[in-house]
């Protein structure tokens, strides 16, 4: 298992986290809250980059990351879904008409929770099943 790819992978994926920031411009880009006001709030917004927190934290350990890898995986599946639910359900159009760095979110958010959810499921089925893993 490559171990530097391993290492990198999380630390993007932390790195995109982080850029909420940006997107939001520091929690003060209203027009992200009120396209999607519960998963997107202020509030959710700050719980990205907790997420992001935790995958920093693990790009330096080298050894039994298989069910956080794991657990990764389902929460960006979830951030993934909800995406789809909220392309199905809202305009994008609308929200580039608020604000550009809010489309451009909008636009890219859940395409990057699926590229990751492979990464974390690729690290997770890499590890396999081992007899420690039994108890």
């Amino acid at each position: 298992m490559n171990q530097k790819l391993i290492k990198n992978g999380f630390i993007l994926a932390a790195l995109m986290n982080f850029s909420v920031l940006i997107f939001s411009r520091g929690f003060t880009n209203v027009a992200i809250n009120e396209a999607d006001p519960v998963v997107m709030s202020n509030f959710g917004l700050l719980m990205i980059i907790m997420w992001g927190l935790a995958y920093l934290s693990v790009a330096t350990v080298s050894s039994n990351i298989k069910w956080i890898a794991g657990a990764f995986a389902l929460e960006k599946l979830i951030y993934g879904v909800v995406w789809v639910k909220w392309l199905t359900e809202n305009s994008l159009e609308a929200v580039y008409s608020a604000d550009i760095f809010a489309g451009i979110f909008y636009s890219i958010y859940g395409l990057n929770d699926f590229l990751f959810m492979i990464f974390f499921a690729w690290v997770f089925f890499s590890y396999g099943v081992k007899a420690t893993d039994n108890h």
